[in-house]
């Protein structure tokens, strides 16, 4: 009757049952202390396995702040710098993308008024399009233009390299180029390094040109570049890079409404908490100090909640090993050895749950 009572109370498996969820909640709630918060337990668990990182660059890389450096002009276009400014700027006021705020931002600095168009249009990917008086108006990237007919001169093209440019044509004529620039932030490189310390390869997509793309990239560090994208061109990327190594965990980073999708793609997506709703709504983690060293951090912390986990499953399996011969009366029966008394069983229960609990509360110290 001892040996069974003694049985019965130590086989009881609390501390193996508490093993994983104690440790994920304890994690959840650290990382969520930290500005970092992440959606389900899933995600915290498949973060430590992220092989590849995808970012997004403007915005993710950048400081999503870009600023006009210099317009520059066709020989045949009749219009000052002053006046291009202000078509520009009145064509992108109704746009909600960064380089568009960019332009009405250096027509405000300069107190231009802006005029009233009309048909205003939208491209994503693209740029916009609408009417100004009688003329047509057309801003936007150079695939736009390309498949509108109208060509560009490459030594214009070449003014902006390493900058962010927006093509202006009127009337299906080309008549100038403004380049903008947006700095890198001020963590991307220290985070980078920091990821490919980790053994992780990174990657950039941007719809921007390859030419500003590429020296952003060469400038920070990163393995790969993959520019020139239009929003679904992002998904078919990350669909491309699943397929190719599909036993792997891809990570994508990004903050804009165009990034959403890529998000939602990816194995693991993470948004930058001063981006847009929708991005927020389609990412798994969401970095709320919209820091990019907070990227690094939260794989640290999946890494440590994982080896707590493991921690917490080996020393509740060893005990249950150890703790049910020794109940059952095996070692008295083999060679006079010790007996469990069930009241030291139910203790040596009890002590097992603590000791898994105190245990993944060593999460708490994490970030300190």
């Amino acid at each position: 009757m001892q040996f069974s009572l003694a049985v019965l109370v130590i086989a009881c498996p609390c501390a193996l049952g508490l093993a994983t969820p104690i440790a994920l909640v304890v994690g959840l709630g650290r990382g969520a202390g930290l500005g970092i918060l992440i959606k389900s337990g899933a995600a915290l668990e498949k973060a430590c396995k992220i092989e590849t990182i995808i970012f997004d660059k403007t915005g993710t890389l950048t400081e999503g702040k870009p600023k006009l450096e210099k317009i520059v002009k066709t020989k045949s276009c009749q219009y000052n710098e002053e006046e291009l400014l202000q078509i520009a700027a009145s064509a992108e006021k109704s746009s909600e993308h960064p380089l568009a705020a960019a332009i009405v931002l250096a027509a405000n600095e300069k107190a231009l008024k802006l005029l009233e168009v009309s048909d205003f249009q939208a491209l994503p990917g693209f740029g916009v399009s609408c009417k100004l008086a009688d003329k047509a108006l057309l801003l936007g990237n150079l695939r736009l233009l390309e498949e509108r007919g109208i060509s560009v001169p490459g030594e214009i093209l070449h003014e902006a390299r390493g900058s962010s440019a927006v093509l202006l044509a009127e009337n299906n004529e080309f008549l100038a180029l403004l380049a903008i620039k947006d700095q890198a932030r001020g963590e991307s490189a220290a985070t980078l390094q920091r990821l490919k310390a980790m053994g992780m390869r990174t990657v950039m997509l941007s719809g921007d040109r390859p030419e500003a793309a590429e020296v952003l990239a060469e400038e920070l560090g990163i393995d790969e570049v993959f520019a020139g994208l239009l929003p679904a061109d992002k998904v078919s990327k990350i669909v491309e890079l699943k397929k190719a190594a599909p036993d792997k965990i891809i990570a994508m980073v990004g903050d804009g409404i165009n990034d959403a999708p890529a998000l939602a793609q990816a194995d693991i997506g993470i948004a930058i908490g001063g981006g847009t709703d929708i991005a927020m709504e389609s990412a798994d983690i969401i970095l709320m100090n919209s820091t990019l060293k907070d990227v690094s951090k939260s794989i640290e912390l999946s890494k440590k909640t994982m080896r707590i986990i493991k921690e917490n499953l080996f020393w509740a399996l060893s005990y249950n090993l150890v703790g049910i011969p020794l109940a059952a009366g095996l070692f008295y029966a083999a060679f006079n050895g010790p007996v469990l008394h069930p009241v030291f069983g139910a203790a040596a229960m009890a002590g097992s749950s603590v000791a898994v609990v105190l245990n993944a509360l060593r999460l708490r110290s994490f970030g300190k």
